[in-house]
């Protein structure tokens, strides 16, 4: 019997055997997807053309992967959403949390604030006093609204993050500069240099959504009030905050990782993202190895050190164009499916995260893929505390909850993150 597995602001999700049906599906198609384009790859070479019906069939089969794998993606993403902004482990909340709950919901559905301002800061929610920034939500709302952010945003999925409590979270980063030596044991130990110390700032900027309910709706009892707000806002946050963590510029927004000056590897230096190209100026193909021979070449320019947890990001597009490539030498397909349901796919042995924010590889100058450890090298910030406006007066009959939520994000260390640009310079 399937056992589901229910988060708040997530559908059940089925652990066991629908989930290992959709594995084993995989795993069939992408053999006979190798299949077929093995067939298509030998007639290229014999005859310089590939049969059409044989084409369709390859991308048809491509694409029932790219489907399977989305499938099995969501559910492993749901899975670990469990785990983002706490869980429902059974532990009872104090008795000022749950006051502070209760009066939450009599605010959101009658407008009576009933000392909320004062039960916000016993239930140690909040220390400050602003009576015109809206009022905290319970633990339990904005627990959801996380969840659920963890489930849509890939970048914070893959990222680290981090709460404060403070608009913006500054942090020293050593770009090195310290130097040592090998001496004897009555040698002279020269001064060495000292390190260099760089200040990165991260300021969490305001992102907000505004539904709206019927006062009917409201007066409900049967209606969860937590969970109709989570459900509101979380999709939006994700979305919005999902695209500003790739293509943000910064203003008013998070830094995205694409926003950042680059520069061709090879003259990397701090504060720009190093990138390798692939040499063609259109979309990388198959029938040469130059789409192994860079991915390779992009695995190699970073250190060792990050290499360990590093991953690649793109869309699935950039994905489902990288299963038909070979090895130059062994002829083996760069691309692997997961070894087992949960797992992500992986290219060159690196696990794959899609994110249909990062853009197609099919236009010279874009930067469709990124490689490297994110939890060491892009950093989001949450500030904490999500807050709710009542306004029962601007669109009569309905009553609309203006929800902000602070979040910023941006580069932390530029060495352990490198780009794919399509193109040859």
């Amino acid at each position: 019997m399937n056992a589901p597995i229910r988060a708040r602001g997530l559908v059940s999700v089925r652990v066991d055997g629908d989930v290992k049906d959709k594995h084993e599906r995989l795993l069939r198609t992408v053999e006979e997807f190798r299949a077929s384009n093995d067939a298509r790859l030998s007639e290229l070479e014999k005859r310089g053309s590939a049969d059409v019906v044989l084409v369709e069939k390859v991308d048809r089969q491509n694409a029932e992967i790219t489907k399977l794998q989305t499938s099995l993606d969501d559910v492993s993403a749901s899975i670990a959403a469990l785990k983002v902004g706490g869980s429902d482990d059974g532990t009872p909340l104090s008795a000022e949390r749950r006051e502070h709950a209760r009066a939450f919901n009599q605010f959101f559905r009658k407008g009576a604030e009933n000392g909320l301002r004062d039960l916000e800061v016993k239930a140690a929610l909040r220390t400050d006093s602003d009576p015109d920034g809206g009022y905290v939500v319970p633990d339990q709302m904005e627990s959801t609204i996380d969840r659920v952010l963890g489930t849509v945003s890939a970048m914070r999925s893959i990222s680290r993050v981090m709460s404060i409590s403070a608009g913006t979270y500054k942090k020293l980063v050593n770009q090195g500069g310290a130097t040592g030596g090998w001496v004897g044991e009555r040698q002279a130990r020269p001064e060495t240099g000292t390190p260099t110390l760089v200040e990165v700032a991260f300021p969490a900027m305001e992102l907000y959504a505004n539904p709206a309910a019927t006062q009917t709706l409201l007066d409900d009892s049967r209606v969860n009030i937590e969970q109709w707000l989570a459900d509101e806002v979380s999709i939006t946050f994700a979305e919005m905050e999902g695209a500003a963590f790739v293509t943000g510029d910064g203003v008013n927004k998070p830094r995205g990782l694409l926003s950042y000056d680059t520069v061709e590897n090879a003259s990397y230096a701090w504060g720009k993202l190093g990138y390798v190209v692939s040499g063609v100026a259109a979309a990388m193909t198959d029938s040469t190895h130059n789409g192994a021979d860079a991915l390779t070449d992009l695995v190699y320019s970073i250190k060792q050190g990050y290499r360990q947890n590093a991953r690649f990001l793109m869309n699935r597009k950039t994905q489902a164009a990288i299963r038909k490539f070979k090895s130059k030498t062994e002829e083996l397909y760069l691309w692997q499916p997961s070894i087992q349901a949960g797992q992500p796919p992986t290219i060159l042995g690196y696990p794959v995260t899609d994110d249909d924010n990062m853009p197609d590889a099919t236009t010279g100058g874009n930067f469709p893929i990124a490689f490297g450890d994110f939890q060491r090298g892009y950093l989001i910030v949450d500030r904490v505390g999500v807050r709710v406006l009542r306004d029962p007066f601007t669109n009569k009959p309905y009553v609309h909850f203006y929800t902000t939520k602070r979040v910023g994000g941006g580069v932390q260390n530029f060495e352990a993150l490198k780009l794919f640009k399509i193109g040859t310079t």
